[in-house]
């Protein structure tokens, strides 16, 4: 069972290499992928149009993991997207399933 559900919100520009290291890591897991914008990112990374619109376009991935796969993970996306952008989080789960 997933201990935590870890969040992503990556920039355009990595999304598919980000989702293509978390497929090749999924081993049969689901996790999903949701367009959403980002608030407050750091004026370098807005283009002029996001800096008028006050957000920027980005992907929201969520993944449930157990914490010995969240640490490996976080390793290895510390690795291969530092300095790319893309922010995370976890929070600790206190269920999940599936509905059968």
């Amino acid at each position: 069972m997933a201990d935590f559900c870890l969040t992503l919100i990556c920039p355009p520009t990595v999304e598919e290499k980000l989702l293509d290291v978390l497929l090749a890591q999924a081993d049969g897991e689901v996790f999903t992928s949701t367009p959403t914008h980002s608030h407050g990112s750091g004026q370098q990374r807005l283009s002029a149009t996001e800096q008028v619109m006050g957000r920027s376009r980005a992907m929201q991935i969520n993944v449930l993991l157990t914490t010995e796969e969240l640490g490996q993970l976080r390793d290895l996306l510390q690795r291969d997207f530092a300095g790319t952008g893309v922010r995370y989080w976890a929070t600790p789960l206190a269920f999940e399933g599936e509905f059968s």
